[in-house]
């Protein structure tokens, strides 16, 4: 089983990306095939981790893909791997609101039997760390806290300070400490680091810098000896053909959008689609014209279309194209940004009008892990799937769900519906991982064959 360990922190802020895609580029420019993994929702991190690596970088969320695939999602993605970098989210305690460890760093850990390295914001404190280490050592003796990585530290005097207090005190290694003058340039859109697709040179000069400063700031040779004392797991690996039940005809085509306005894709989505038969072909909507040939279903998922509005909008003849498609009756999933793009304007500026609804930006940040009901049938779920999904989004839309909303679910103030329906198309901010719900693709797939086939 590979070697690895998880890269955590007390709270957000502390640097953990930084360190975590430092780590991965530092190892990686070793020659050692490195595979980089973010435990969580976020789509953002992974980009950065992928431009490290040179090889996808992979979710592991235990409340969207259950508990039970964390072990297999890893084996499946770190295949071939000498070694994994597991990038955790929040502090390391920090899960589900209201369900205990899960979804948290600590649970993925222990589902990994992975060890523990704890990256400190030491910038505030001196033997007080001390303390602070202990405590999350200590707080369940099933998460092995393994080691420390002090981040922004001040000086030599000030870092000699911290690992004499933690030698003293926590009985954990210090691996690496990063001075503050050594921050790296990763600017922020929401919250988390903007999209590396977005960034290009910047994005790989910024990776690039967080190996280095890294390299020179952590014992990598202590690092990877503490990878591999991980034990090793009895999980076979994640197998997405063995989830859905291929097609036995004409594999459909499924185009799946992608570049800079629509970044945000899981992996093992795409993954899904080609095993349930489909062809997946990419696409770009700032830059392609047209649909790819014999398109028979489109997918349209998260990013930040609100950025590249004009642009978007100015590509009429994809626009065209994509409420085309919808009228003829081809399957049509758009998620977040894709609800955004298939609606009738976007603060402001025209898009595909296939829904009767407008985005525009707000200040308000909508946030949280949902557990969601199909309220009707459609190509994508029949009525009835419950999903486990996540929104994260500062737009919203008029009106917030249509006529026949796509998904509900109860908040403390009551029922809540989201979404739309509209013939063929399945549109909502919900962002769904689909290895929770392998239904889901295969589902899409068939209905997409079953329309070539009447196109045919």
């Amino acid at each position: 089983m590979t070697p690895r360990l998880v890269v955590a922190a007390p709270s957000s802020g502390a640097g953990k990306t930084t360190v975590a895609t430092g780590l991965i580029a530092a190892l990686a420019a070793r020659g050692l095939a490195v595979s980089p993994h973010k435990v969580g929702p976020d789509y953002i991190d992974p980009g950065y981790h992928a431009l490290a690596a040179g090889r996808p970088g992979r979710n592991l969320d235990a409340w969207m893909s259950g508990p039970e695939r964390i072990a297999p999602l890893f084996a499946h993605g770190a295949a071939g791997a000498d070694v994994a970098v597991v990038e955790g989210v929040m502090g390391l305690y920090d899960g589900a609101a209201g369900r205990g460890e899960l979804a948290s760093t600590a649970q993925v850990a222990k589902l990994l039997r992975a060890p523990v390295v704890l990256v400190v914001d030491a910038s505030s404190q001196s033997r007080s760390v001390a303390a602070l280490v202990h405590g999350f050592a200590s707080w369940d003796p099933e998460v092995r806290l393994a080691g420390v990585i002090l981040n922004k530290v001040a000086s030599d005097r000030h870092e000699s300070l911290l690992r004499e207090a933690l030698e003293e005190g926590s009985g954990v290694p210090v691996l690496g400490a990063v001075r503050r003058a050594g921050a790296v340039d990763t600017p922020s859109r929401h919250l988390g680091l903007v999209p590396a697709v977005e960034r290009s040179a910047e994005a790989l000069r910024a990776v690039r810098e967080m190996g280095e400063l890294v390299g020179r700031s952590v014992d990598l040779d202590a690092v990877l000896a503490l990878a591999r004392t991980a034990p090793p797991l009895s999980a076979a690996p994640w197998d997405p053909a063995a989830e859905v039940e291929p097609l036995t005809g004409p594999r459909p085509r499924v185009a799946l959008a992608g570049g800079a306005a629509f970044s945000f894709s899981y992996a093992e989505n795409a993954e899904l689609l080609a095993a349930a038969g489909a062809e997946v072909v990419p696409f770009d909507p700032l830059h392609d014209e047209r649909l790819p040939e014999r398109t028979a279903a489109l997918v349209i998922g998260g990013g930040f279309p609100e950025v590249y509005v004009s642009e978007l909008s100015a590509n009429a003849a994809l626009r065209g194209a994509v409420a085309d498609l919808a009228a003829s009756g081809a399957p049509v999933v758009g998620e977040c940004a894709g609800l955004l793009y298939l609606g009738r304007e976007l603060d402001g500026l025209p898009m595909c009008g296939v829904l009767d609804s407008t985005a525009r930006m707000t200040p308000r940040l909508t946030l949280g892990y949902r557990e969601a009901v199909a309220l009707a049938d459609s190509p994508l779920a029949a009525a009835g799937t419950r999903v486990r999904g996540h929104e994260f989004h500062r737009t919203a839309t008029d009106p917030a769900a249509g006529p026949s909303p796509a998904w509900g679910w109860r908040t403390p103030a009551g029922p809540h519906t989201e979404g739309h329906l509209h013939g063929s198309v399945h549109a909502s901010y919900l962002h769904l991982h689909w290895t929770g719900a392998p239904a889901l693709p295969a589902r899409l797939v068939r209905h997409a064959a079953a329309w070539a086939a009447g196109r045919g």
